[in-house]
């Protein structure tokens, strides 16, 4: 099966893959010969006591949302408008026009908050993203030492 996309796509689904990557379930080797029906209740056991040490259940942290933006919608361009009508009007009253300088400066200002809203909104979903595979490394990190000290090989 051949996929063929626009390079524009392929970079915005680059970005959202790498957003939402989720980390992988460490491997588990029986090294002392346990049976598969072993194997499974001592993987029972072992998430069951890594929950309970660390605090964190991988399926709860999962169906969380991720962290959003605190701004107010629309917060960021009233203040970029704000800001560029000032810087407008200013700068249009040297041209001699300060109702078009300040015009001008509101729109460029609505556009620049726009991109400032864009940006707090992904740095908020990254670092929300990023907590929570802490969290899910924190379990991962107790549920290998349960199974470790079973005589189980974790990778």
């Amino acid at each position: 099966m051949t996929i063929t996309l626009k390079q524009g796509r392929w970079v915005l689904l680059c970005g959202l893959a790498s957003s939402f990557a989720v980390m992988a379930a460490p491997v588990v080797y029986p090294a002392k010969g346990q049976s598969a029906q072993q194997q499974q209740s001592d993987q029972g056991e072992c998430h069951a006591w890594a929950v309970q040490t660390t605090g964190v259940d991988p399926a709860q942290v999962a169906t969380q949302p991720t962290q959003q933006a605190a701004s107010q919608p629309g917060g960021e361009r009233l203040r970029g408008a704000a800001r560029g009508a000032v810087g407008g009007a200013a700068i249009g009253a040297i041209a001699g026009d300060t109702g078009k300088g300040a015009g001008v400066g509101a729109v460029v200002g609505t556009m620049a908050g726009g991109h400032r809203a864009r940006q707090n909104q992904a740095n908020a979903q990254q670092q929300g993203q990023a907590q929570k595979n802490a969290q899910i490394d924190t379990y991962y990190r107790g549920y290998a030492a349960c199974l470790e000290g079973r005589g189980y090989t974790v990778k």
